[in-house]
């Protein structure tokens, strides 16, 4: 199994910095509700990248909007001129489908967005379409499927090189759930993140151990011991 990578679903930049600055995420990913809801607006996407990029992301996604085909697509390689870290979404639409599989032959890191099937994780794998996104809470309210489903568009993607990532991920529970069947590649809020490292026991065991310490007195200069050869 790969190697477990978190990415963290927001534009918030006091959320986003910890967690790039502790290396505890891979990367960021976004879309425009994101943007928007953190009051950041397009053309503040440059600044974004270079600021995660400065602080250690190894992937940044931007959403590749516009009215028709052709804005779309314009919009698309201009979010992947912002550098090599950039992996640009498109959504799996009819509009959407053709461009992403176009910008994968170009050999672009492309993520197709807002897949809900495995026969559309299939058609990307087809296409050689380096991510796809399911959004298992959004999956879960509509009746669409569950884990497992999500499981099963890695299955049919076999080793094409296609990865799920997945997102719309409620509870640290959700990541593990995900992980055990196979998808390694997770986003979720940073909410979701901070809940994955806490635990009333740790807390607890870590004021035991510094009750511990403090039995012992002040302690002095820690030094190597002398040599007894």
């Amino acid at each position: 199994m790969r190697t477990p990578r978190l990415f963290v679903d927001s534009a918030e930049v006091s959320a986003v910095q910890p967690l790039l600055r502790g290396s505890l995420v891979h990367g960021v990913t976004t879309n425009p509700t994101i943007l928007d809801r953190a009051g950041r607006h397009a053309s503040e996407i440059p600044a974004l990248y270079s600021q995660w990029e400065g602080l250690g992301a190894r992937e940044v996604f931007f959403q590749a909007w516009g009215e028709g085909p052709e804005e779309l697509e314009r919009r698309a390689r201009e979010l992947l001129a912002l550098g090599e870290l950039a992996v640009v979404k498109i959504v799996a639409t009819a509009e959407g489908f053709p461009l992403a599989a176009r910008l994968a032959r170009e050999g672009a890191p492309v993520l197709l967005t807002g897949v809900y099937t495995a026969a559309q994780a299939l058609a990307a794998a087809s296409c050689s379409i380096r991510y796809i996104a399911p959004y298992l809470g959004r999956m879960r309210d509509g009746g669409l499927g569950d884990v497992e489903e999500i499981a099963r568009m890695q299955a049919v993607a076999g080793e094409s090189g296609t990865e799920v990532l997945a997102a719309s991920l409620r509870s640290p529970q959700d990541i593990v759930d995900l992980v055990e069947r196979g998808i390694t590649a997770v986003t979720a809020s940073p909410q979701v993140l901070a809940a994955m490292l806490a635990s009333e026991a740790s807390v607890d065991a870590d004021g035991a151990f510094a009750a511990a310490s403090s039995l012992q007195g002040a302690p002095e200069e820690l030094r190597p011991a002398p040599d007894q050869t």
